[in-house]
């Protein structure tokens, strides 16, 4: 559905361009543009944000129209406040990211951008609970409008799926001795504070470890994409944008954790893979690749660049182009 902003923006966000720098700018505009150079295109930003891509789609290409997806209401509105010289070519949708078919409504999309992981608006945001540098309520949900939190995955699951989550989610070494803190924590008093979390972590943390980065860091990171289902969104999104791409269309991802890249690549590696059975002497038509890799491996972003906006520095990039229709 469609969302309009209400309410005046926060002063301190009203200088948008100076509070969020979007990732990989130029380069995702280049390899977006063979496209969206069509007239009438159909650009897809399936994690709006603050709509920095966005703006920038708009200004480059004239004759493109925005389908701008978020789950983050205070996100919708402020990029619909951002966007406002565009909304003759712009489409609002509070949804989840894999919700790209049923935003396109039957159109095919000649270029999808999916920026994932958490917004500069969410980190920025203290009583998000997304960082554990802040004391702030245990939440971390993205759609604030639903959903469980942080803290009732704190309170109510076992030591079994925590020390799950903590390996899955966040590839956190010490998972089993967390999980197991935790539940000693809890059942002295309820955890609903990040500052509470953060404490029991380094309260477990043993001392010849401490010197190796923050201990919540992972823990913060497993939590987070539990209460989103962000790995789980993700496995029906990109098949989704894949589907939905238009001959000469392509989608560019940009994931900062290494679960995210490595399905990414994999996927792509599939979906750029001949179906031909082994050992068919001559491939046929029907099994050659719908898509190929408009990129070989992830691109990073450039020292300056990862300098100037921190934000960048564990970036991968990747890209795929649609060359054929299903036979």
């Amino acid at each position: 559905m469609g969302i309009t902003a209400s309410g005046s923006a926060p002063d301190e966000i009203m200088d948008l361009r100076r509070i969020h720098t979007p990732v990989l700018l130029e380069r995702c505009l280049e390899l977006l543009a063979p496209g969206l150079e069509r007239d009438g295109a159909v650009y897809v930003d399936g994690t709006l944000g603050m709509g920095g891509h966005a703006e920038a789609v708009l200004e480059r290409f004239a004759g493109a129209r925005l389908v701008g997806l978020d789950r983050d209401t205070q996100a919708l509105a402020i990029a619909k406040q951002r966007l406002a010289a565009f909304a003759d070519r712009a489409t609002f949708v509070h949804t989840v990211y894999d919700g790209i078919l049923d935003a396109l409504g039957g159109r095919r999309a000649d270029g999808i951008l999916y920026d994932l992981g958490v917004s500069s608006l969410q980190l920025d945001e203290a009583d998000r609970g997304f960082a554990y540098a802040q004391d702030a309520p245990l939440d971390m949900r993205m759609d604030q409008t639903a959903g469980t939190t942080a803290a009732d995955i704190v309170a109510t699951y076992g030591e079994g799926d925590l020390r799950r989550i903590f390996e899955r989610y966040g590839e956190e070494k010490l998972a089993g001795r967390y999980a197991r803190a935790l539940i000693e924590a809890r059942q002295a008093r309820p955890i609903e504070r990040t500052g509470q979390l953060v404490d029991v972590l380094q309260d477990a943390t043993p001392a010849a470890v401490k010197n190796a980065g923050h201990p919540a860091k992972r823990v913060f990171q497993a939590l987070r994409i539990e209460v989103n289902g962000e790995l789980r969104a993700l496995e029906r999104a990109i098949p989704a944008a894949l589907e939905s791409l238009a001959v000469g269309g392509r989608l560019v991802v940009l994931s900062y954790q290494s679960l995210e890249d490595r399905f990414i690549k994999r996927l792509f590696q599939e979906a750029t893979s001949s179906t031909a059975p082994a050992g068919l002497p001559v491939e046929l038509p029907e099994h050659a690749p719908r898509f190929r890799l408009v990129v070989r491996g992830a691109e990073r972003a450039s020292d300056d660049e990862a300098e100037r906006n921190p934000r960048a520095k564990p970036v991968r990039l990747r890209a795929i182009e649609r060359v054929r229709e299903d036979r």
